[in-house]
């Protein structure tokens, strides 16, 4: 109970974004990124929190964030997305929660229509359960002082979370959810020499990645199976189009 208790105060604290780091502006215009997002894509978003900072800095990558695209209730409508929020837990949530963050859509590709509904019913049966108050237990201590790691147990470091059914974890719970139909997230690695100590340590190291706890939002961002969308050459970008201004005009006379 006294532990629950904490873990949720600290949920909110560090759920609150860091002063020092405003929002910045979006990549693209709210309405480019509604008219690009279809049913089934990985929005994942660099956030401004504490808790994003921890994140960040364990994968040594922007993303801190991933939420699974809904669609629209209506055509023309704003799309909803099912997202883990630290604070509230798995909830729905629409495109402006988002407004003002630097944000990057992630297509699988070749998902037939059931196999969408398929892994979007597996994000929406979890409707309400809390956020991994472990996991915000464990990443904290990354906010007091940043240790050194080396490159290969920065990963290591986000097997965290107690594993409970009703708990969850933004990029876990959508690797479970791609899980369901079987889609790849990570490429298959074929090692040369499995025979040799490097190549053993390599297997195993390949091995725990894999498994659906150790998924970051940067995953889905490297990944060869998943197509980066950008909303501005989506809706027809032109370079010719482009208006500069008269750099001698602006100078003025010598």
């Amino acid at each position: 109970m006294a532990l629950g208790m904490v873990g949720r105060r600290l949920a909110r604290f560090l759920a609150q974004p860091r002063p020092e780091y405003g929002r910045g502006g979006p990549t693209s215009r709210m309405e480019l990124v509604a008219a690009t997002l279809r049913r089934g894509d990985v929005l994942l978003v660099e956030g401004t929190s504490r808790f994003s900072s921890a994140i960040k800095y364990l994968t040594q990558s922007t993303w801190s964030h991933a939420a699974l695209c809904l669609g629209a209730r209506e055509e023309g409508g704003e799309p909803r997305f099912v997202d883990v929020d630290v604070d509230v837990g798995v909830r729905t949530v629409p495109l402006s929660e988002f407004a003002g963050l630097h944000l990057r859509i992630c297509r699988p590709v070749g998902l037939s229509a059931a196999e969408i509904d398929a892994v979007a019913g597996h994000m929406l049966e979890r409707l309400g359960h809390s956020y991994d108050l472990k996991n915000i237990l464990d990443l904290a201590r990354y906010l007091v002082r940043q240790p050194p790691l080396p490159d290969p147990l920065k990963r290591r470091m986000l097997a965290l979370g107690s594993g409970e059914p009703t708990r969850a974890i933004c990029s876990t719970l959508l690797a479970q959810a791609f899980g369901v139909v079987r889609y790849p997230i990570l490429p298959e690695i074929e090692l040369l020499d499995a025979d040799t100590a490097s190549g053993r340590r390599a297997r195993e190291e390949i091995l725990h990645i894999r498994h659906h706890s150790l998924y970051t939002p940067r995953d889905f961002d490297v990944s060869p199976f998943f197509q980066v969308v950008k909303p501005r050459l989506e809706a027809g970008f032109d370079f010719h189009a482009l208006v500069w201004g008269d750099v001698e005009a602006e100078r003025g006379p010598l």
